[in-house]
């Protein structure tokens, strides 16, 4: 029974579709044209030149049938067709074989799959008629279309979501939020499908929408964004324009809703204390407070001020932009003793105040700061705070210069001791007392040494000396007459032999170290004792300057080549004060134009440059001196060398070296055997040097003898080694009390002569017998090279002889 009320539903619908697609309908095509068959083709044409073609109506299938039988089409039907099956019908294209099957003798075509025209909305296939004889084309090929039916089987989608709005707090009713928007895949041109309208699910309480565009709109003017910012509103979007059957779906939008500045700003508190001691410096921190706002944003954003007199004198307010909180800062110096307790209105307001809101109150807050001042231990303050005082140069040692004054602020009023920064005052010009703080000359004053002194003085309570004030003192040296004027310079000055009478000489100017406040003023005049003077006259000019001139008809070197004019100068005091000082005046040549020529002086008789010839002169003169100087040094320090004392003389650089060995017996003077003399310092030679007879190695000694005295290597008891031991005893002293120096060290090599040698050694260091013990008679056994040194000996031992007998 389902399935027969199934299928009439079906036949319903097609019927309805058929109604509804009529006009539509093509009961009769006649297909021409090339590709489709020309006219001319006698597979097309019958004897009596009849066109024949296709007859069928235009196809239409309805989506998603769900029937067990194949859904029938519509049927495809030639002209020619006499209906006993002699033509063959088929197709091709879309679908064909595959969704679509013909039925070849009937041509009638059905539906075999489920269709669905959201995904195709037509198929297009082409019809063909043949002899089922011949399989000739007895039909052109022609196209045809089966339309896809719609149904409404799609609900509306929202594909543009997740949706997320704003809307301003207080906004008024019907303010636009935004717009949301559906799509439906049903066939909009077809039945209502895919007509949509909107609804509110959820929310509508506050926001409503419209049914046809979808723009969202606030339903109430007192959204408050303090009370709730942000809503979740549901949209429902439906079909069929909202007729019963219809499909639907939904979508959620959150809408935000934004912060304007409808909140004034509050304090928390009405009264806040804060505490700071009197001594905290100007431009420190007492406290923060805070007003507080609803808002967000920049809407938070205040200022704060200070609104009473009081307060605005004694503080600062100023904004943290980071946090929106007043900083409190101190601007004037506090003070315990004058004032305990400060009281501060400070007012919050916004920055920006939004125009619209204003008549729900004033946008601003004031709240009451008490401050405290904390008393501490402070230094004594001077009073007045003056810093110049004056005192006259020639005042007296003692002489109060002035008293300052300090007082200690606390309340106990602590006796107060004075002091002078000595770093301030090294010599000591000033002293001060210590009870009273009256200062007073320790030393001479002279303003011309130092016009103006600048000295520190120290405030300290007396029983507490860590606080201290300082107090710059300038002190100003006032000025006394007593510097008397004196000429500007050493005046020098020339006049002609033939000068007139009237001639201005020179032009004389005075300085004085001393400044009165009146100005300088100077007097000039000759000095008592030139007013026998007849040579020269002085005019006072009356600008402090005066002039000479001369008072007779020329001058006569020759007589007398200089004057002295001793000219006083006198100030305006008071006291006057005077000094006498010298012009000197010298006579000299001149020329018709009266430039000076020569004079007696040397200053002007020497001429200012020297002719090339005599500067080289006195260049060569002194080269030569510097290079005499120099051999003469240099002779010393060779002659020095030389007379160096023996005791002080290094041992260690007297080496001799001689690899000599002769010219043989004959050679007699091959080396000069006295070059080893002052290497041994016997005292038994030198005592034969003082003097004694030839045969006590005198003058007249043999010289034979004496060379064979010489090199005696052989230990005696006679001989006195005295000389070596104390140099070198001297020597080790030295090098133990100098701890810089590293001790000399000797170091003797003795080579081996070998031991193939007939001849026995005649190193005098295995001899330890006395030259009188050995004989060497068997010198003149060893052969022609021999002979020389045996002569050498063999005189040696017959002095030896001699001396003994």
């Amino acid at each position: 029974m389902a399935k027969g009320l199934q299928g009439f539903l079906w036949t319903m619908l097609l019927l309805f579709c058929a109604i509804q697609e009529l006009g539509s309908w093509a009961l009769h095509t006649a297909v021409e044209g090339p590709g489709l068959g020309e006219p001319g083709d006698p597979a097309l044409l019958a004897s009596g030149r009849v066109k024949r073609g296709w007859v069928w109506n235009q196809f239409f299938v309805v989506e998603e049938y769900t029937g067990t039988e194949p859904l029938y089409v519509g049927k495809i039907h030639s002209d020619s067709d006499e209906g006993d099956g002699s033509i063959k019908y088929t197709i091709s294209g879309e679908g064909a074989g595959t969704i679509f099957l013909i039925d070849e003798i009937t041509g009638d075509i059905h539906a075999t799959e489920r269709l669905d025209r959201e995904q195709k909305t037509f198929y297009t296939l082409r019809a063909q008629a043949r002899d089922r004889q011949t399989d000739q084309l007895l039909e052109p090929e022609s196209e045809f279309i089966i339309k896809v039916q719609d149904i409404n089987d799609s609900e509306p989608r929202f594909l543009e979501g997740p949706y997320i709005g704003s809307v301003a707090e207080l906004s008024p009713v019907g303010t636009s939020v935004m717009q949301v928007m559906a799509s439906d895949a049903d066939d909009p041109t077809y039945g209502s499908s895919a007509r949509v309208v909107y609804s509110v699910l959820e929310g509508e309480q506050h926001f409503t929408v419209d049914s046809k565009t979808g723009v969202i709109r606030t339903a109430v003017a007192d959204l408050d964004r303090e009370t709730q910012d942000r809503y979740e509103v549901v949209i429902r979007a439906t079909d069929m324009a909202g007729q019963l059957g219809g499909l639907s779906g939904s979508t959620t939008v959150t809408i935000v809703v934004t912060d304007v500045n409808d909140n004034p700003p509050r304090f928390p508190q009405k009264m806040y204390q804060f505490s700071i001691v009197e001594t905290a410096p100007v431009g420190t921190a007492i406290g923060r407070v805070k007003a507080e706002d609803s808002d967000v944003g920049e809407n938070t954003d205040m200022t704060y001020q200070v609104k009473d007199e009081e307060g605005v004198e004694m503080f600062k307010v100023t904004t943290d932009s980071n946090t929106q909180e007043a900083v409190i800062t101190v601007q004037k110096p506090l003070d315990y003793e004058s004032k305990k307790v400060h009281t501060v209105v400070v007012e919050a307001l916004n920055k920006f105040v939004d125009p619209r809101f204003v008549d729900l109150g004033t946008f601003r807050d004031q709240t009451i700061v008490r401050v405290s001042v904390l008393d501490v231990d402070e230094p004594p303050e001077f009073r007045p705070p003056s810093n110049l005082m004056e005192v006259q140069e020639d005042a007296h040692v003692g002489s109060i210069v002035g008293v300052v004054t300090a007082l200690d602020p606390d309340t106990a009023n602590h006796p107060v001791r004075y002091a002078i920064d000595r770093s301030t005052d090294a010599e000591r010009i000033f002293d001060i007392d210590a009870k009273t703080g009256a200062i007073v000359t320790g030393k001479v004053l002279d303003r011309e040494t130092a016009g103006w002194h600048n000295i520190t003085v120290l405030a300290m309570e007396a029983d507490n000396h860590s606080q201290v004030s300082r107090a710059s003192l300038r002190i100003r040296i006032l000025d006394v007459n007593d510097n008397p004027p004196e000429l500007a310079t050493p005046y020098e000055a020339s006049v002609c032999e033939d000068a007139k009478p009237g001639q201005l000489i020179q032009t004389i100017s005075v300085v004085d170290r001393d400044e009165p406040q009146s100005g300088h003023r100077f007097y000039f005049t000759l000095a008592p004792e030139a007013t026998n003077n007849h040579h020269f006259s002085l005019l006072d000019i009356q600008d402090n300057t005066a002039a000479v001139h001369t008072q007779r008809v020329g001058f006569n070197r020759q007589e007398q080549d200089v004057y002295l004019l001793p000219i006083l100068v006198v100030d305006s005091g008071p006291p006057a004060l005077s000094s006498t000082g010298t012009l000197t005046i010298r006579v000299c040549g001149c020329d018709s134009t009266g430039a000076i020529q020569s004079c007696n002086s040397t200053a002007y008789a020497v001429s200012a440059t020297l002719s090339p010839g005599a500067l080289i002169a006195l260049l060569v003169c002194v080269l030569i001196l510097v290079v005499l100087v120099l051999l003469i040094l240099t002779l010393k320090r060779h002659h020095k060398s030389h007379l160096t004392s023996e005791d002080d003389e290094d041992m260690r650089d007297n080496v001799i070296k001689y690899n000599d060995e002769g010219g043989g017996e004959q050679d007699t003077e091959a080396y000069d055997m006295s070059a080893l003399r002052s290497l041994y310092d016997f005292s038994e030679i030198k005592a034969g040097d003082g003097g004694g007879g030839p045969g006590e190695g005198g003058p007249g000694r043999n010289p034979a003898s004496e060379l064979h005295a010489l090199p005696q290597w052989v230990q005696s008891p006679d001989l006195d080694f005295s000389v070596f031991r104390d140099y070198i005893c001297r020597k080790v002293e030295q090098a133990d009390e100098d701890l810089s120096v590293p001790p000399y060290d000797s170091f003797q090599t003795y080579a081996f002569e070998g031991s193939d040698s007939p001849v026995p050694s005649l190193s005098s260091i295995n001899t330890w017998s006395s030259g009188s013990e050995q004989d060497f008679s068997y010198l003149g056994g060893w052969g022609p090279r021999f002979r020389q040194l045996a002569a050498l000996y063999a005189g040696r031992r017959g002095e030896e002889d001699s001396e003994e007998s």
